[in-house]
């Protein structure tokens, strides 16, 4: 039996949970397709979160690496299409780091393409009633930096594992105390989860169909 890592940041921005962490919380030990999924917490901090996924990749040998994030204020599940070298925070991470228009990596690429197979992920989630869509932006904060650290760290070890980045809505609770914000039931993100991974790891070259958006 083969392994798939899955990650999910801690709270942040002076919120109680991270919808992320609560959804691979219900995850860890299962298994889908005949791979045990492992999951691990990071820190929502600049440098920690790289090389804690790292140190996670070498322990469980995954054959993927699915890293989950909160974005609020979005509708679906999010498969994201690129990663880039920038970080630019709005706000200080929790380690009190608030880089403006700085590089993850000095001298690397100025992005990374996920290698998974993204939309068929969304398709996958979309037809079993998940609402899901490509998204060609990470952001700018640890997400986007968790997810380029990541893919150039896949890249230069020459692993053969394929990984990739995915944001999730706001849970229930958090959208009740911020008002008029979209949110999904960690019940149903988990669904959307278990779908995703299962494409993923039957289909090793991603279908060809529209998934990308005007503005």
């Amino acid at each position: 039996m083969r392994n798939v890592l899955i990650t999910g940041f801690g709270p942040f921005g002076g919120d109680p949970i991270n919808p992320a962490l609560e959804a691979i919380k219900r995850m860890e030990g299962r298994t889908i397709a005949n791979h045990r999924i492992f999951t691990r917490e990071l820190p929502v901090t600049r440098f920690e979160s790289c090389s804690a996924i790292e140190k996670h990749i070498h322990e469980t040998d995954p054959v993927l690496v699915l890293a989950i994030g909160q974005a609020g204020g979005r509708l679906e599940i999010t498969p994201e299409r690129v990663a880039i070298n920038v970080d630019d925070f709005r706000i200080p991470d929790n380690g009190g780091f608030q880089p403006i228009d700085e590089p993850v990596a000095e001298g690397a690429p100025l992005a990374y393409l996920s290698t998974l197979p993204i939309k068929a992920m969304v398709a996958a989630m979309r037809q079993q009633g998940i609402p899901a869509a490509v998204s060609s932006s990470a952001g700018t904060f640890v997400c986007n930096h968790l997810f380029y650290g990541l893919m150039h760290f896949l890249a230069e070890s020459g692993s053969a594992a394929r990984g990739g980045f995915v944001h999730i809505p706001y849970l229930p609770e958090q959208a009740a105390r911020l008002g008029a914000q979209p949110s999904m039931a960690v019940d149903t993100i988990v669904r959307g989860l278990e779908i995703s991974i299962a494409a993923a790891l039957s289909t090793p070259v991603d279908i060809r169909q529209s998934g990308g958006t005007i503005s």
